[in-house]
């Protein structure tokens, strides 16, 4: 499996990578994706709302479960990723990259303590 050193993480298996901009992108693990299984569908609805740290924002279902997405900061969810509407295999084929779920306007600029950092996060699943 692969774990970007250059990304935080959650123990609910979001990852987190904070932007030059100020904004941050958030998806699923690869770890996420494997145990989801077949994705074949993204449900975020709540672009242009503020949430607080540890609120669903959105779900993913794949072919056997549906799973709940958790923010892993406080902050406004500010664009969708259009192309997983589309194609939310990209989900698992490229979690890190085209598969990206969500970006987010942090309402705090400083991170919080307990991200995961990707040894932290490799330890919480066994790797």
């Amino acid at each position: 499996m692969n774990f970007p050193q250059e990304l935080k993480y959650t123990q609910d298996h979001e990852w987190i990578k904070f932007e030059a901009d100020g904004s941050a992108v958030v998806g699923i693990t690869d770890f996420a994706q494997h145990e989801l299984g077949d994705i074949v569908y993204v449900d975020i609805n709540t672009v242009g709302q503020s949430l607080s740290k540890g609120d669903v924002f959105g779900s993913v279902e794949a072919v056997k479960t549906v799973s709940d997405l958790f923010l892993p900061i406080e902050g406004e969810i500010l664009e969708v990723n259009t192309e997983i509407e589309k194609s939310p295999e990209l989900v698992n084929t490229d979690p890190y990259g085209a598969g990206w779920i969500v970006k987010v306007k942090p309402a705090d600029a400083a991170q919080p303590d307990d991200l995961l950092s990707v040894d932290a996060y490799k330890e919480l699943i066994g790797q």
